[in-house]
């Protein structure tokens, strides 16, 4: 298999990684109550998702690295929110509007590649999300003409 031909794209929901809910001091205090609900969090599940989420994106990066395709990994998540934009089930018009300002702003940063000596999501020079998008799409495009071109029935097209 041609593994330089996968492309995957990751599209994170965002998160207050970076902002500091949890003091390790006040932590090793807790109880088993507490790491289940402290200040109207819910520390475990908060460590457990995310330590999820990165594990996978590292073990992608690694792959994608070691084929030497790493531009065919993309994921694009904001580990900066914080305050009410960083909620999942506040679905006001106005936290919406911020969201898609969060979404636009995500385009125009640089592609971000976990350094596998660091483990630590570092921006590339490259290029930016958006271009990247771009790039994936021009590639998908390209394949499905060449998977038409190539078929027997020619041109397939799907309507409902």
């Amino acid at each position: 298999m041609d593994y330089g031909r996968l492309l995957v794209i990751s599209l994170g929901t965002g998160s207050s990684k970076i902002e500091e809910k949890y003091d390790a001091d006040e932590a090793a205090k807790w109880g088993v109550l507490g790491w289940l609900t402290n200040g109207g969090s819910t520390p475990l599940v908060d460590v457990f998702t995310q330590a999820s989420a990165d594990m996978v994106d590292f073990h992608l990066s690694v792959v994608f690295q070691a084929l030497h395709s790493e531009r065919n990994y993309l994921r694009i998540q904001d580990d900066t929110l914080n305050g009410v934009v960083s909620s999942v089930d506040i679905a006001t018009k106005k936290n919406l509007e911020d969201l898609v300002k969060v979404g636009d702003g995500l385009l125009k940063k640089p592609v971000s590649r976990v350094n596998l000596e660091t483990g630590i999501v570092e921006p590339s020079d490259q290029e930016t999300n958006a271009e990247a998008l771009k790039r994936f799409a021009k590639l998908l495009s390209e394949e499905k003409q060449l998977r038409d071109t190539k078929s027997p029935h020619g041109r397939i097209s799907i309507s409902n």
